[in-house]
């Protein structure tokens, strides 16, 4: 339930008197450089949800955060890890840390006050995929793009034409994989393995795509933060039916999540938001 926190990163802009232009460097995570658009959108998902949050009277019980903190704590030591060091090796504070505990738990306060059951019984049921351990084994092709406009709709078109010669039989779905992905996974001819509906690594629109294939079936070109992909699954597990009244809980943290991630778009929309670096 952490995410790592780039609120910090702002103060390692420098002292520019203007904004610096989409893709300016303004921090570095574990090696890696983060632009200022990420630490833009980041602010604004992390704040915008706070104040609908503070807004809709939804708060977190101190008690429980204490608890999270401790249980992940706990975790930590099972691992022979510390929270310090994870604190360290991820750029978060305790401060931090308990902030985005905060407000999942309110999030999930104000789904239990404002969610009937009605409205989690009917998200339930169109997700029994999740609900019932269903995962599928699947493979891709990955071709990552920049946020640039022009260039993604090059590496859509570059991929479309992947996919029209898998689709004629003229080339091999793992060998395109190789030729052409920019995932690890290349080297297995795109095998991901086995994945869930939720809660995995891959993005919801691609976990949302390999889910809607028939064993076999090759996808559209799908496209995520990271790129655009072509998925193919090559199983599916039944995993176990499950009985909504013995689960409401994992429905209600879920619809959380989901409720989260739909509401930001309209946040962003109707919020009053500026940037400026110094």
């Amino acid at each position: 339930m952490t995410r790592v926190t780039l609120l910090s990163a702002l103060l390692l802009a420098g002292a520019a008197t203007a904004q610096p232009p989409p893709g300016t460097p303004v921090a570095t995570v574990n090696g890696e450089t983060i632009p200022l658009e990420q630490v833009d959108a980041f602010i604004r998902a992390r704040l915008l949800v706070r104040q609908f949050l503070r807004k809709s009277g939804a708060k977190a019980d101190p008690a429980e955060v204490d608890r999270q903190l401790a249980a992940f704590t706990d975790s930590l030591k099972a691992k022979g890890k510390t929270l310090a060091a994870y604190l360290k090796e991820s750029g978060q504070t305790e401060a931090g840390l308990r902030d985005t505990w905060a407000d999942l738990i309110a999030m999930q306060a104000h789904v239990r006050e404002h969610v009937p059951a009605v409205e989690l019984q009917k998200y339930f049921e169109a997700n029994r995929d999740h609900f019932d351990g269903v995962e599928v084994r699947a493979a891709h092709v990955l071709l990552r793009a920049p946020a640039a406009a022009v260039e993604r709709a090059v590496a859509r078109e570059k991929l479309q034409a992947v996919r029209a010669e898998i689709a004629a039989g003229r080339l091999d779905f793992a060998a395109a994989a190789k030729r052409y992905s920019h995932c690890p996974s290349a080297a297995r001819g795109g095998d991901l393995g086995l994945i869930p509906r939720k809660g995995g690594l891959q993005d919801e629109a691609f976990a949302k795509a390999a889910f809607a294939l028939k064993v076999g079936e090759l996808s559209p070109v799908v496209e995520t933060p990271v790129g655009f992909h072509l998925i193919r699954v090559a199983a599916r597990t039944p995993g176990t039916p499950a009985v909504f009244e013995r689960c409401v809980e994992d429905v209600r943290d879920a619809y959380a999540d989901d409720f989260r991630a739909e509401l930001l778009p309209k946040l962003r929309r109707e919020g009053l938001v500026s940037v400026t670096v110094p």
